[in-house]
């Protein structure tokens, strides 16, 4: 994939590289040799990005050709909304905090040119704030508010903009930037890269360390070049050619901005960001499986600005947060004494709440599905004298009951088709349906990132479970380069 500068005047950028060439937005916007190619990445250093100017129709358009365009026009949208900033710099505040503690001002600049800024002291907040804003040049304003830092604006710079004395750093950081792109292409010695995103740390992951080792194992059988990476990876998604998470997903959370970084990437993802806003909020999930007939327990979604309610629901009744896991964020009410209160209380998490009738069962069926195919099947079973499969204690600290797993032929096939109706309603990505059977299976819900532990879930079929799902990514990936 050849790296293009895209600028107004070829004056304007004189540096050139292995693999990189400046043409003007005119030759880019006009000239046959880029719409008719896809194997191109662009950096548009056009002098304004504004609606219908030059810099606004090369983002527009080499997304529209299938390229990879720094910054895109959802980039350019991103930083024109105070919110979306405001969650992004909340994800690296301990950083910010950190990077500028011993500034004196109340105003601090810091502008980043592929990345990097002047003073060695800012590179990792610089690096950082690039993975998020993804734009070659950037300028970043803090406040000092009260108590701590915060971000006010995040802009594009022009190339006209930058200080002569910064000019010289710019070309050296642009060099830099480009050399690591070359030199990582040359070192690949497997046919494709995949990424895993984990949290080494976390208590509970969708993956134990075994099935995370058995994955690496299994992808590197079939020609990936496998490396783990964490939240502090971002910047190093686009050497990738898939990338497949292992952390435990939600909206507003860092896992989504990986995968929707990673789809306007190119790469491919599980889990995808479609698949992680519809499986993680339960009000869009209870909409959706009315709507496709799919046996669920009654449910109704609740306005917790109300002050009373008149539900047709028999106590008790199960009370969800819609962003809720692993049992948390999920209760059971016994009068409507308890579920005022409890609304009351989750009220200030989430406007909307969603009551569900109580069905009693020792276990739920997990039904794993990859691409609209079952893959695994396995009974959780209620904690010990508790109603969930986990029974939250103080500091985080949990009881969980057993788990059996089973070959799907052994499944009951009404299970097992009520399972594959549901997820078809959310896509083709990677999902967990939880069922419970009464008199006829019912979905609890759609889980968009199951786990898969070594020891439980691949109890039955094996290395198998991990050899599958790494071959959906390799015939994934081979398609998405003969496109």
């Amino acid at each position: 994939m050849q790296n293009l500068i895209v600028v107004d005047k070829i004056e304007h950028f004189q540096f050139t590289s292995e693999d990189l060439k400046v043409v003007t937005s005119q030759e880019y916007l006009g000239d046959e040799c880029y719409s008719k190619s896809r194997y191109f990445r662009v950096y548009n250093l056009c002098q304004s990005y504004r609606y219908q100017k030059m810099g606004y129709y090369v983002s527009l358009l080499a997304e529209a050709r299938g390229h990879r365009v720094f910054p895109s026009v959802q980039t350019l949208q991103d930083l024109k909304s105070r919110s979306i900033i405001r969650t992004l710099s909340d994800e690296i505040d301990e950083l910010i905090q950190k990077n500028l503690s011993r500034i004196k001002s109340k105003e601090f600049i810091l502008s980043i040119y592929f990345g990097k800024n002047l003073a060695k002291q800012y590179e990792r907040l610089s690096s950082q704030l690039y993975a998020m804003f993804q734009s070659p040049l950037l300028r970043v304003k803090f406040i000092f508010n009260r108590k701590k830092w915060i971000i006010t604006s995040v802009n594009t710079i022009a190339l006209q903009e930058v200080p002569d004395i910064h000019v010289e750093y710019l070309e050296g950081f642009a060099k830099d930037y480009f050399h690591r792109r070359v030199v990582a292409r040359k070192q690949k010695k497997s046919s494709y890269d995949l990424a895993i995103l984990h949290k080494p740390m976390d208590p509970l992951p969708p993956s134990n360390k075994k099935a995370i080792k058995k994955f690496i194992e299994a992808g590197e059988k079939l020609g990936f070049r496998v490396e783990c990476i964490s939240k502090d990876d971002y910047i190093k998604l686009p050497n990738y050619d898939a990338l497949f998470i292992r952390e435990t997903t939600s909206v507003n959370h860092h896992t989504y901005r990986f995968a929707r970084h990673a789809v306007a990437e190119g790469l491919v993802v599980i889990d995808d960001p479609d698949s992680i806003i519809r499986c993680a909020n339960k009000v869009y999930l209870a909409e959706i499986l009315a709507r496709g007939r799919v046996p669920r327990p009654k449910t109704v979604i609740l306005n917790g600005k109300m002050k009373t309610f008149n539900i047709d629901l028999p106590f008790p009744i199960i009370l969800k947060l819609p962003d809720s896991s692993f049992s948390q964020g999920v209760v059971k009410v016994d009068n409507e004494a308890d579920l005022l209160k409890t609304v009351n209380l989750y009220a200030n998490t989430s406007d909307l709440l969603i009551a569900q009738e109580f069905l009693k069962t020792d276990f739920d069926w997990r039904i794993g599905v990859l691409n609209n195919q079952p893959l695994f099947a396995c009974k959780y079973y209620m904690a010990k004298k508790h109603w969930q499969i986990y029974e939250w204690k103080k500091n985080n600290k949990f009881n969980a009951g057993y788990t059996e797993t089973f070959a799907l032929c052994d499944v009951p096939t009404e299970v097992l088709s009520t399972a594959l109706k549901a997820t078809k309603l959310i896509g083709n990505g990677f999902y967990g349906v939880d069922i419970k059977v009464v008199d006829k299976p019912y979905v609890i819900e759609i889980n968009d990132n199951p786990n898969i532990d070594h020891g439980i879930e691949d109890f039955v079929v094996g290395d198998k479970l991990y050899q599958d799902i790494m071959m959906y990514f390799l015939n994934a990936v081979k398609a998405s380069k003969t496109l």
